[in-house]
């Protein structure tokens, strides 16, 4: 193989440690190799990086296995030249498998400009991406406890659903929790509950709050009722840090809302996976394939198999 970079490092990274390997010399000439381990702590990554200087080194690459990666990159990433290899795409040749041999095959692969890195954002974009994904796992499991409190809600025979279309609306919030509290409720009391806009009528409402609900109901109900709005409370917090980050891209938010279809946390979701510079993919097709919209092809003896389109970025 052909040598493009003098000096560069490859490492197989682990939980508890990191194995480098160092390849340095003349690109006309066998390269000299140089091994060492370290602990995968800060004051471990911080030894990894002076190594690495006293080298001179210029490149160094590793694998997006897990979550390992992170640490070493936020260390490394200010001094060196930083490439992030998929696991699949730099698989060894089949032997005799060690640490070693994983990051002289990195660095070998990464000397000779074989490694095509995946796109990192900036940590800035990175914080976002994390509040983000945060986000849209507190809106699954608020989702999660509304539907647990529907499950109480037909067990009890009490049919809200069927005369709100929202029963978590404005008018469903407050006969919630008047039943969650036991209160009676009586006409006087549901025409003070229901918002004037509710297109069911009072006697509508009424008649689908008789059913049979006991004590152990108003319970679960309670259960998950706090817990749901403890959730919308964390999700609204979530919100305003989502803004803040935001704030250097207001720009990008309102071009990316003029799209059909797409709200703010729509674009701060965009924003969060792909980044704001879109000279980081080759081409159109790139970004299509790296937002995972870009079905592959499967094709054997002129036949072509299902493929399916990933249902959430892993990246």
């Amino acid at each position: 193989m052909e040598a493009m970079i003098e000096k560069c490092a490859g490492l197989d990274v682990h939980q508890e440690t990191v194995v480098a390997c160092v390849l340095f010399g003349s690109l006309d000439q066998r390269p000299q190799k140089t091994v060492e381990s370290f602990s995968t702590t800060t004051t471990g990554l911080l030894k990894l990086s002076d190594w690495l200087s006293s080298y001179h080194v210029t490149d160094v690459v590793m694998e997006s296995t897990g979550v390992y990666w992170k640490p070493v990159w936020n260390v490394l990433e200010s001094d060196f030249h930083l490439v992030l290899a998929n696991a699949k795409h730099v698989k060894n040749v089949p032997g005799r498998k060690t640490d070693v041999k994983d990051a002289e095959w990195l660095a070998k692969l990464l000397r000779s400009g074989l490694i095509e890195g995946n796109f990192v954002p900036p940590e800035d974009i990175r914080d976002l991406r994390d509040l983000t994904r945060y986000r849209k796992k507190l809106i699954h499991q608020r989702t999660s406890e509304q539907n647990r409190i529907h499950k109480v809600l037909q067990d009890a025979n009490i049919k809200l659903t069927s005369v709100l279309s929202n029963v978590f609306g404005v008018s469903g919030r407050r006969i919630l929790e008047a039943i969650i509290n036991g209160e009676k409720i009586e006409m006087r009391n549901l025409c003070e509950m229901v918002d004037g806009r509710t297109k069911a009528s009072l006697a509508d409402i009424a008649n689908a709050m008789n059913g049979r609900i006991r004590r152990h109901h108003r319970e679960m109900m309670r259960y998950h009722w706090e817990h749901m709005t403890y959730l919308e409370k964390s999700i609204e917090e979530l919100e305003k840090q989502i803004d803040l980050c935001l704030e250097p891209y207001r720009k990008e938010v309102e071009l990316l809302d003029t799209i059909p279809g797409l709200n703010k946390n729509g674009a701060a979701t965009f924003i969060a996976e792909m980044g704001v510079d879109m000279s980081v993919f080759k081409s159109v097709k790139h970004l299509a394939s790296w937002a995972g919209l870009s079905p592959g092809n499967n094709e054997s003896a002129g036949k072509k198999k299902r493929v399916k389109l990933q249902k959430e970025t892993k990246h």
